[in-house]
């Protein structure tokens, strides 16, 4: 799926499916995505009778940061209903997200991001505030089991 170009990609065309299908509807119009960090760990470890006296490295655990999700406030309460049954221990509330960008005439998908057992672990609203001209905006972080690349 992936398509390869000399000439970097800008990051203002994408789509988010928030696991339910929809891409191009008002609840998945996000402003941002903040990809979070993929790490594998790695342990020094060395047999005492080794002849070398430097460590060799053993991959150990996989870990993610957190993916961050932005968008304007609209009036929906998808994300709050989706962190509340969480909440409320709804084990079914795992989700796949589906970030897609979209090259510059917005014709064509040419990467995407899967976050599998997509769970939010966070969810806030910005501060209201009587002198400013911001939109207020929600954020919804989002822990994952793995994730995949196409």
């Amino acid at each position: 799926m992936a398509i390869f170009r000399e000439k970097p990609y800008t990051g203002i065309n994408f789509v988010v499916d928030l696991g339910n299908g929809d891409e191009f509807g008002p609840e998945s119009g996000l402003c941002e995505v903040v990809f979070p960090e993929a790490r594998v760990q790695m342990l020094d470890y060395r047999n005492g009778n080794d002849k070398e006296s430097q460590p060799r490295k053993l991959q150990t655990l996989t870990r993610y940061g957190n993916l961050l999700l932005r968008r304007g406030v609209i009036g929906s309460l998808l994300w709050y209903q989706w962190w509340n049954a969480l909440r409320n221990q709804d084990i079914k509330a795992t989700r796949t997200i589906t970030v897609k960008l979209l090259n510059e005439d917005r014709s064509e998908v040419v990467l995407i991001w899967k976050f599998l057992q997509a769970r939010p672990v966070n969810y806030q609203v910005s501060p209201l505030n009587a002198l400013g001209l911001e939109p207020l905006m929600e954020s919804l972080e989002v822990a994952f089991d793995r994730f995949e690349m196409e």
